[in-house]
């Protein structure tokens, strides 16, 4: 499903010039379960944001699902995220004006999904979540638990090939941390490839890899 090859990427500021990822080379095969570990500033998030497409490599080549992806325009980038990728941060990212329902929704609006059919695909998101009480409530009304479930609803209502997890349960406590682990957890049963950073030893325990990165390098 991923092929990276000799993937780099260098950040500018001013006349300084920072590589972040050195060279990375790697596989995720269909339905693999991958985590990602190391130190702050060893590059984890730098490659998770080019496999979600919000950032493109200085150098190097990567194939999504057998497409090289890792050179398109911003139009094409937004296409290939909204059909294929799934995304649930630490720190929730849900839209505060809009409702539970409104934001697990968002993603089948923006596929142009009719919008009776986009309902009942969030309802049954919400439910299998365990948080379609909540549905007419906004992200302030909920406990942490509670919106991430709801962010995880958002991410794989619409179906995507991958999911990307940065820090999933950072901002929980143990127990969320785990119910929401067991969802990511069922999620990849289903047949769904998940990529997950995290610096939690325990959460890096439900993925059937675990990859190390220090300084840029998978090592």
């Amino acid at each position: 499903m991923i092929e990276l090859e000799n993937i780099c990427k260098t950040f500018r500021t001013d006349e300084v010039a920072t590589l972040a990822l050195d060279g990375i080379d790697l596989r995720i095969d269909d339905n693999e379960f991958v985590a990602i570990m190391g130190p702050s500033g060893c590059g984890k998030s730098t490659l998770l944001n080019i496999l979600g497409l919000l950032d493109s490599p200085t150098s190097g080549n990567y194939r999504l699902s057998g497409t090289e992806v890792g050179r398109l325009t911003e139009n094409d980038r937004a296409r290939v995220r909204r059909g294929q990728i799934g995304f649930v941060f630490q720190s929730f990212n849900l839209i505060d004006e809009l409702t539970v329902e409104e934001n697990v929704e968002l993603p089948l609006t923006y596929l142009k999904m009719p919008a009776a059919e986009r309902k009942a695909k969030a309802t049954a998101m919400l439910e299998r979540m365990e948080i379609a009480h909540r549905a007419h409530h906004f992200p302030h009304q909920l406990s942490g638990g509670q919106q991430q479930r709801a962010a995880i609803a958002r991410a794989v209502v619409a179906s995507p090939k991958l999911i990307l997890a940065d820090e999933p349960t950072g901002n929980l406590d143990s127990k969320n941390g785990k119910e929401v682990m067991g969802l990511l957890n069922e999620l990849h049963s289903d047949g769904t490839t998940i990529v997950m950073v995290t610096h939690n030893a325990h959460d890096a325990g439900y993925a059937g890899r675990t990859i190390e990165m220090f300084d840029g390098h998978i090592v």
